[in-house]
């Protein structure tokens, strides 16, 4: 198959000394061809979600230093929510040190894009998106009894940003919004497993995005699918099995993340506690 050739090349061109584990990556993704292809929705293209994983791989060559069973289970996880990994930003694929473990494991992240994909097929909003606030913007809010936002941005210098939102308007017309200032962002942002590489540096506007939909989509009546996918963001699952892999069972798995304490202090700069 054209797709297990492509990465057959990969292990051909790598020169990092992780490439022993490419043939073993090989075979568990020849394994789990068939029961990728069942999880993913029918509007999904399988062939296409597949070249993708494999260019992610070859993008992110860390990914094959990582435990090949979280790695399965975060394109399990993918493939369920029928949202691709990488460059076009629904989904990530994070390699982190795991203490507990004491290897390299795979959190599965939503990206912006892949917020705003789940909630839309919900079919329960009309509308919903998020935007990051600068500081030469005109940007006014309020809660209350009659809410409101008004956010007009400047064409040019904007300056530097201040604040993001995530707004959202049901279909029988009613709205709902969420506004972050740049500190809750960035307190947010420490807490994370990569707060220094990854999409944090690569592509913050969006992870800032991504953080104020999180938070509002907490306050939105959807489906208990889009629930579930959201309640999947930032955690790492352990595949149980290489022959089959039950992408339902997957979901429930539990989260086997080993989040850092973090410390906060009054003036936002936070200190990793493991490290103290």
């Amino acid at each position: 198959m054209a797709n297990i050739q492509q990465v057959k090349e990969i292990i051909k061109e790598s020169k990092e000394p992780q490439v022993r584990k490419e043939p073993v990556l090989l075979d568990l993704l020849r394994k789990q061809e068939k029961e990728i292809r069942r999880a993913l929705p029918q509007q999904v293209d399988a062939e296409r979600f597949i070249r993708v994983v494999v260019t992610e791989v070859k993008r992110n060559p860390e990914l094959l230093k990582a435990s090949q069973y979280s790695f399965l289970a975060a394109i399990m996880l993918s493939a369920q929510f029928g949202l691709e990994p990488g460059p076009l930003g629904q989904c990530f694929f994070i390699p982190y040190d795991n203490k507990k473990t004491g290897q390299l494991e795979v959190q599965f992240q939503l990206g912006y894009k892949g917020y705003l994909e789940l909630v839309r097929r919900s079919g329960q909003v009309s509308m919903i998106d998020a935007h990051v606030v600068y500081k030469n913007d005109k940007f006014e809010y309020q809660y209350g009894l009659e809410p409101k936002l008004t956010h007009v941005p400047a064409l040019k210098d904007r300056g530097e940003p201040i604040a993001a939102y995530a707004v959202a308007r049901m279909k029988d017309g009613s709205f709902s919004f969420y506004v972050m200032s740049v500190e809750e962002i960035e307190s947010i942002r420490q807490r994370s497993k990569r707060p220094n590489n990854g999409p944090w540096v690569t592509d913050w506007d969006a992870m800032a995005r991504k953080t104020v939909l999180k938070q509002l989509c907490k306050y939105l009546p959807l489906s208990i699918e889009v629930q579930r996918a959201i309640a999947t963001d930032e955690t790492t699952k352990i595949a149980a099995s290489t022959t089959y892999i039950d992408a339902d069972e997957l979901l429930l798995a539990p989260d086997e993340t080993d989040w850092q304490e973090v410390e906060v202090t009054t003036n936002s700069t936070v200190t990793d506690s493991t490290e103290q």
